[in-house]
Parts: structure tokens; sequence; C-alpha cells
């Protein structure tokens, strides 16, 4: 019962069939006399009413606009607003119930959950889906390459336009033709469907409109480390910086799970793959003026499946112009622009965490010169001195690396009321 207040049921109506939707979701959509939701999602429920009395139906998806609707109705005392799949998953209902919470005093809230595309293509396909990774790539652009690459089992939720293309556009253009790809369509309705090939063997097609898929890796990266070596690196003639200071520099960056790194002055990639391979929500963005650095940043990236990565050609700070703003940035060169940098990078976040890595004299000038000022806030400084061994007739000798001053400062340690990193 919901009394005298409005009663505004989220229905999780699954994959929009009658057949899979629960008892529950079908009691709410026949005791309703108001209906919100997307075309498709009034059609199905508008059958499963057609023996009823019609109701008035709005069709909207917009959070914003159905609260709006609700609010201009007071008189329909029982809404139900239709949410494909399932409430908790990946819906519209996290968003609309927040702002119904502010409705308390006039409505009722209640969740009517459903059965996901996820839950029903795995049994289809006989599978479990507990064990599998799970990326939306509905409305939104998500890296999800790197997940594949991680995950002996993927799942994709498809939708909207050309998501289902760019799957497997970017599952070529990273070499992952080996992972069998399973794509289900229409789940539910008479015309269900499901392909399954390798990516070269499906067309864009295949994985049109509303889909989901589930992606088998036969020979996953099951590193849970994001550290490569160096010799893994394609390098050139480019410089790079070396594994035992992206060790050090990659802990004072202090990476958050949603970080937005800034690579400045990235040379190889290897800082950048480093950063993106860290959390698969981490976007980097790779700032590098040399066109042959450039290039080998697009092979490193690929190679490593790095899709977290995005190239940015230019010298800093004006090729940050127009970036989203950053919560890391790591400054491997500077070329004499560092106090500009750093000026750009607290205007767009002032919380900004920076790592710089020095090895000449001159630029630890700067650096001190920027510690003065006050660009660089309550720096810390470190310096790395590495050896490697080195084989000599019978003997391992060592051979010493240059020195590197690793400086960082700034930024927010996370759930700590706003207070800077010690």
């Amino acid at each position: 019962m919901c009394e005298m207040r409005q009663c505004v049921s989220l229905v999780g109506i699954g994959m929009g069939s009658r057949q899979s939707m629960t008892e529950e979701a079908i009691g709410a959509i026949l005791s309703c006399d108001c209906m919100i939701g997307a075309q498709r999602m009034l059609d199905s429920a508008r059958e499963i009413r057609r023996d009823r009395q019609p109701v008035p139906e709005f069709c909207e998806y917009d959070s914003d606009r159905i609260l709006e609707i609700i609010r201009n109705h007071p008189g329909c005392r029982s809404t139900a607003v239709l949410l494909s799949g399932d409430t908790g998953f990946y819906s519209g209902a996290k968003k609309l119930s927040e702002k119904l919470k502010e409705e308390a005093e006039s409505c009722k809230v209640r969740m009517i959950p459903g059965i996901s595309s996820v839950v029903c293509l795995a049994a289809r396909l006989g599978t479990t889906w507990e064990d599998g990774a799970i990326v939306s790539l509905h409305g939104q652009e998500e890296n999800f390459i790197q997940t594949v690459a991680k995950n002996r089992k993927t799942f994709l939720l498809l939708g909207g336009r050309g998501a289902g293309a760019r799957m497997l556009e970017q599952l070529r253009y990273y070499g992952m033709d080996h992972v069998t790809v399973q794509i289900g369509s229409r789940l539910s309705y008479p015309e269900e469907r499901i392909v399954s090939g390798h990516p070269g063997e499906l067309y864009d097609a295949d994985a049109d409109g509303l889909c989901v898929a589930m992606i088998l890796n036969p020979d996953p990266d099951l590193r849970c480390t994001p550290h490569i070596s160096d010799e893994e690196f394609i390098r050139g003639n480019v410089p790079m910086t070396k594994e035992e200071v992206r060790a050090v520099s990659l802990a004072q960056m202090k990476l958050t799970e949603d970080a937005v790194v800034y690579d400045i002055g990235a040379g190889t990639g290897s800082v950048s793959v480093e950063a993106a391979r860290s959390g698969g929500r981490i976007r980097v963005y790779a700032v590098e003026k040399k066109a042959e650095a450039a290039e080998l940043l697009e092979q490193n990236r690929k190679k490593f499946r790095a899709d977290g990565i995005r190239i940015i050609t230019g010298t800093a700070p004006e090729a940050l112009e127009g970036l989203e703003p950053p919560t890391h940035a790591f400054i491997g060169g500077s070329s004499g622009n560092l106090q500009e940098i750093l000026r750009v990078l607290r205007e767009k976040n002032p919380a900004v965490r920076i790592v710089i890595n020095a090895i000449s004299l001159e630029t630890v000038g700067e650096v001190m010169d920027a510690v003065e000022s006050g660009a660089l806030k309550d720096a810390q400084i470190t310096q790395v001195t590495a050896a490697r061994s080195r084989i000599l007739g019978r003997y391992h000798m060592m051979t010493g690396q240059n020195p590197v001053y690793i400086i960082s400062a700034g930024g927010e340690a996370p759930g700590n009321d706003g207070k800077e990193w010690g």
C-alpha cells in the first residue's frame, strides 16, 4: 500500500518480453494508472495491459524529465517507470531513485528487480556470469580492451549508436582475433539471435542495436602488477624512464581508480602504459611533441592493449588546452616550460597530484624555483640511483644508471576531508 502518497514503482522489465518479466513486475504494470518509459518498454507494457483500461503513457527516459512528469501529475496515484534489465544493474533507476528522495513527503518509491541481459545471455550459453568481468558500453565511451585482455570471460553491455561496431573495431585493432565473441540480440523476443566467432569473422551488423556480448579470452594476461620490464617496450631511439624510476614515480603518484592522468613528455609511453594498466577506469593523456616518440607511443599502447591512453601530439602547456582537468600529472619532460605547465595544471585543478622526474641539474634548478615560488607546495624530493649487473667474463659487474630526482607535490588523500597527501 502507498497510503496517501503517490506510489512510484521503478520496474525492471528484463529484456522486454512478458516471458522475461517477473510476476512482481507484471503486477506493477497491471495495477498502475500511469506508465513512463522508452517507447520499446511502453509497447511491451501495453501488450501486457491489452485487456485493461488504457492509462496515460509518457515516452521518456531522462531522469529529470521523468521527475517533472511525476510532479505534474499528482492525480496518478500509482506510476510505473519502466526500465530495461534489472534496476540495480547499470540502470537509470540509480539516478532517478536519488532524485526521488527529495520527493519523500509526496512519493513512496519501490524498486522491482528484473532479469538483466547478461544473466540471460549466460543462461542461453549454458555458462555462469559470476566469474566474468562486466563493462557497459551503453551510451558511453568506456575502456574495455584492457579488461578483455586481463580476463578469461568478459561481458559487454552494448546499445546505442555504434557501440557494437566500435567493440569489433577495437578488438581487431588491438590484435585480439584470438578471442571468441558471442553476441546476443533481441534476447527473449521471437527474433532472438546469438552469433559466435572471432572478431575478424563477425560483421558490424551482428552487434547492432540492443545487444550483449560475452568474450572468451583463452590466454589472458594474469599479471596482477602494472609494472613492465624495460625490454618489453618498443623503444627506438627515444629516451625512456627506466623501470626502477617508474616504480618509485608511480608509487608517488598515488593513483586512484578514476584518475585522469597527464603524462607530459611521454616519450615511448612507459609511464602512460603502466599508469593505464593500474586500473580499468583510469584515463591517461600522453602528451608528446616529437613525431617519432608519438609513433612509438601508439605502438606500445597497441602492444600492451592499454586503451585507457589518449595520445596528444603537441608541446605543453598549449597541448593541454581543451583536455579534461587532471587528478594526477607526471612530468618527464617540460622543454623548459615547467613554470607555465605547473600554472596550467593548477588552474585546471588546484588539488592535482604532480610528480616530476629531473635528471639534469638545470631541471632540478627549475624545480627548486617552483618550490620557492609556491608552485610546488610541500614538495617531497627523492633521489633514486640504481645499478644493474652485467656479465664480464666469469664475473657480474654492476653498472650504475644516471641518478634521477623524483619530486612530488599536491593532491588530496581520498576520504581524508580534503587534506593533502602526507
